[in-house]
């Protein structure tokens, strides 16, 4: 094999002046300096081209005009020696021969692809084989010449390749700036949303707080009704944007009573079915309250569900088992068992052991058997307090 690589990489010395348009003795342009420029970054004015083809006259005749032409140019007499090439050294371009002994042209493209995507391959073949044609091309080769052929086609040929080579490579630059813009972008939005997000649900939580401060038995409810839901949430191993939604939502479940009277809130017995109908439109309101805040549209649901009952007595809706978001179920169950477990003006609270065993007999009406069970084991779980998500992170 003849080691072309050790040939000179510039064009004869009696090259015209700088800057002056050349011809080659068949008429075809030199490419210009800024095509050679455009080669691979870090690989300097000159751009490298691998010639492979077990022929070594065609590989000699090749390398010789190719080297008039400005190219750098190494040959290669099979695939496996080409590989070796496009492991040590960055190519522009590869032209190939389809037919060789070992590893064929066919067999060596995708492999060469795989090695620099950014490599432009040419197949050159003495056979017209449109199979053949088309497995190259479709394996990564960007044109398919006959032998012979007039070097002032192969010449042609080539820049045509670099010159597809370099939209690709500034396809895929834009591209990759796209797809981090767009990621940025995405971080952004996202920041935006969690800030707008924070600053929406403080000001429903300044109104919840507002309400509750002035009812000193209905101080810390929506709180205490957020961890536990989120607890039982987890305990039923919802995934984590669920369980947040669930505690948001049992932040904010309470927000309409701040429509409600205070003399029905706080009376001592037991309502009239005109005081009851009044109260029930806490949800209501709350959600007229709570609708501007779209994008927390889960725990909005959450929040409209957190008084139907397992058995459809429950309102706004009348809804009934699975027809009530998970969120809603969890809500009426930790709902009625902070109410149950706190002291109101009109009785004492009930024990928590108490409660629970109140509750399960409430099973199939106001709460399921699935919700009850996670409950209970959250419950029963604590000493003094309750393990929340808070507590188990920490």
């Amino acid at each position: 094999m003849m080691n072309d690589s050790h040939a000179p990489s510039h064009a004869p010395s009696h090259s015209p002046p700088h800057g002056a348009p050349t011809a080659s003795p068949l008429g075809t342009p030199r490419p210009s300096r800024l095509t050679r420029a455009l080669g691979t970054a870090g690989e300097g004015p000159v751009q490298r081209l691998l010639v492979v083809d077990d022929e070594e006259t065609i590989r000699l005749a090749l390398g010789k005009f190719l080297r008039s032409r400005g190219y750098e140019v190494h040959t290669a007499e099979s695939g496996f020696v080409a590989l070796e090439r496009l492991q040590t050294l960055k190519f522009v371009l590869m032209l190939c021969d389809v037919r060789m002994p070992g590893m064929t042209g066919t067999d060596l493209v995708p492999q060469a692809a795989a090695l620099d995507p950014d490599l432009a391959i040419m197949m050159l073949t003495a056979v017209n084989d449109a199979p053949t044609a088309t497995e190259a091309l479709s394996s990564g080769a960007v044109d398919y010449l006959m032998k012979p052929i007039e070097l002032a086609d192969l010449q042609q040929a080539v820049e045509r390749a670099l010159h597809r080579r370099e939209l690709g490579i500034e396809q895929r630059r834009v591209e990759q700036m796209i797809r981090e813009e767009v990621a940025l972008r995405t971080q952004e939005l996202e920041r935006e949303k969690l800030a707008l997000r924070t600053m929406t649900v403080s000001v429903a939580e300044t109104l919840i707080n507002a309400m509750e401060a002035k009812d000193v038995y209905l101080r810390g409810h929506s709180q205490r009704v957020a961890d536990l839901a989120a607890s039982v949430a987890q305990e039923l191993g919802l995934d984590e944007d669920t369980v947040e939604n669930v505690r948001l939502a049992g932040r904010l479940h309470d927000v309409g009573k701040i429509g409600i009277r205070e003399d029905i809130l706080n009376k001592p017995g037991k309502l009239t079915p005109e005081e009851y109908e009044h109260v029930k439109n806490h949800v209501r309101i709350g959600m007229e309250i709570l609708a501007p805040l779209r994008h927390i549209g889960t725990a909005l649901r959450f929040v409209h569900d957190h008084h139907e009952h397992w058995d459809g007595g429950g309102y706004p809706q009348g809804l009934r088992g699975d027809d009530i978001s998970i969120g809603g179920r969890i809500l009426v169950g930790c709902d009625a068992f902070d109410a149950l477990t706190s002291k109101r003006a009109y009785r004492d609270p009930m024990s928590e052991q108490e409660t629970v065993n109140y509750l399960g007999t409430l099973t199939g009406r106001l709460l399921d058997d699935e919700i009850f069970g996670a409950m209970r084991s959250v419950v029963l779980r604590r000493k003094s307090r309750l393990i929340f998500i808070d507590d188990i992170h920490a």
